[in-house]
């Protein structure tokens, strides 16, 4: 069908058009990318077994629907990719405020321009892409954004009373008649409002200002909240929550791998930043492991959640700190070393709510310690396991190690050293060759030195190495010798 060469409800008719709601239409094409084991939502990882069916299952029940989870759990974009199942175009009756279906007219307007030219009314035709509206609810929203509210210019331009209802301004969701309508951060809502869309949603009548306008309004509301709204800001009254068809829980990605590929796919990189840094796959496992530990964390207020922006901002952090190196070094390559995640401490700072422990302790202070809890996790799946109690009688792996420190004056990393300094320093401790050769002898030879550097680190968690910081980098040197020395 070219729909472009339909143009008015006569030609509509003879092409065998039929109409039907928005609910019919998601359907409908779910069914058919389900037959056809398509991807119904794309770029959306780690909910493939709990989300998405759950949402597939709620348009295949016609349902209204609920989004409830975290911030920073894909929750709006969900909502927008359904609109990827809705038809491509849509017939409405030419200058139609409310996208009046020609079969179905539902406007005092549409009506009437039927009433008088029958099949030679034109219509007009919607893409897909234009069927979505979107409202963030906040305090200031009235029930006249919304629904809508008398026009007086209107009735003063047209000389109408205020008793005909030609003279109502349609609000947002009478606009977004057969689209899909999202309303974000539902329960701040104020509940005087909510109570507005209670028969919008079960029986199609709106109200304006006295009017009773028999409205069946054809739409797909997709609400999303917050359970931390619930407590601190307002909540959902209990009818407009029995209206809605399916809750649905969103969550976290639950592994680091999931939550690796989130962040590879979301984060901000121009080529000539990822051609200049290069980012070994500990870093990349470290980074996420940062948002993991925050979700534990007592100095972090659970209820907030810590979204998954701040991985993805904490990664464009991590990326531009080894970039400002390499260019005020003049270099044309580096790659990532574990003090640069210094300068990831800001996307930290920003993206989470502290309880007043944090508070206490200051955001700085909790940022450097998701750090060093994140490497003290990982440090066990790479190296053998350091216990809090050792026997006497066995030998540490990382005897050699220490001595060396206990021997040497002080081990310095700055942060400013140009690569090839870098890693004649790292190579220069021949029990940490030794370590990195036996434990972790098949590793990328370009991750190497990241891996050693995180074996120092790892030591120092452990309570096996000191580590100071300089105005410029980091001094490690073994625990009591500078003590001893100084004895």
């Amino acid at each position: 069908m070219n729909i472009k060469n339909i143009t008015t409800i006569g030609q509509l008719k003879e092409s065998g058009y039929k109409s039907k709601s928005i609910k019919e239409e998601l359907r409908e094409n779910l069914r058919d990318k389900i037959n056809r084991k398509e991807d119904t939502f794309t770029g959306i990882h780690g909910y493939e077994n709990t989300v998405i069916p759950e949402l597939e299952r709620a348009i295949l029940s016609r349902h209204n629907i609920n989004l409830l989870g975290l911030r920073g759990q894909a929750k709006t974009r969900l909502a927008r990719q359904m609109t990827n199942l809705l038809d491509e175009w849509i017939p409405v009756v030419d200058g139609s405020e409310i996208n009046d279906d020609p079969f179905q007219p539902i406007s005092r307007y549409a009506v009437s321009l039927i009433a008088e030219k029958g099949e030679d009314t034109p219509i007009s035709w919607v893409h897909r892409s234009d069927r979505f509206a979107e409202k963030l609810a906040t305090p200031d929203v009235t029930v006249a954004d919304i629904i809508g509210d008398v026009d007086p210019i209107k009735a003063a331009n047209l000389k109408l009373s205020y008793a005909d209802d030609r003279v109502i301004h349609f609000g947002m969701i009478p606009r977004a008649n057969r689209c899909i309508f999202v309303i974000n951060e539902l329960p701040d809502l104020q509940a005087r409002i909510q109570v507005a869309l209670f028969n919008i949603l079960q029986e199609g009548d709106i109200q304006i200002r006295g009017f009773k306008l028999r409205l069946p309004l054809d739409m797909q509301f997709v609400f999303t909240a917050n359970p931390e709204d619930y407590t601190n800001r307002g909540s959902i009254v209990t009818p407009l929550k029995d209206r809605i068809g399916s809750q649905i829980l969103t969550h976290y990605p639950e592994t680091i791998e999931i939550a690796k590929t989130i962040t590879q796919q979301e984060a901000q990189l121009d080529t000539r930043q990822s051609g200049l840094v290069y980012v070994p796959d500990l870093a990349k496992d470290l980074l996420e492991q940062l948002s993991f530990q925050a979700r534990e964390s007592e100095f972090i207020d659970h209820k907030s959640g810590v979204s998954a922006r701040m991985s993805i901002t904490a990664y464009e952090n991590l990326l531009s700190t080894a970039e400002y190196r390499a260019l005020k070094s003049g270099e044309e390559k580096t790659m990532v070393r574990l003090s640069d995640f210094m300068g990831v401490v800001p996307a930290i700072t920003g993206k989470v709510e502290l309880v007043y422990e944090g508070e206490q302790e200051g955001a700085a202070s909790v940022a450097h310690s998701l750090i060093s809890d994140s490497i003290k996790t990982l440090f066990p799946d790479y190296f053998p396991k350091i216990e809090r109690l050792e026997k006497e009688s066995e030998q540490s792996p990382y005897q050699e190690l220490i001595d060396w420190f206990f021997e040497e004056s002080g081990f310095e990393l700055l942060d400013d050293i140009a690569d090839s300094d870098y890693r004649e320093k790292l190579d220069g401790i021949p029990p940490l060759n030794n370590l990195i050769k036996k434990y972790q002898e098949d590793i990328d030879q370009q991750d190497r030195y990241f891996v050693k550097e995180f074996l120092l680190w790892g030591l120092v968690e452990y309570k096996k190495l000191s580590k100071y910081r300089l105005s410029e980098g980091f001094r490690f040197k073994d625990l009591y010798g500078s003590y001893i020395s100084d004895l």
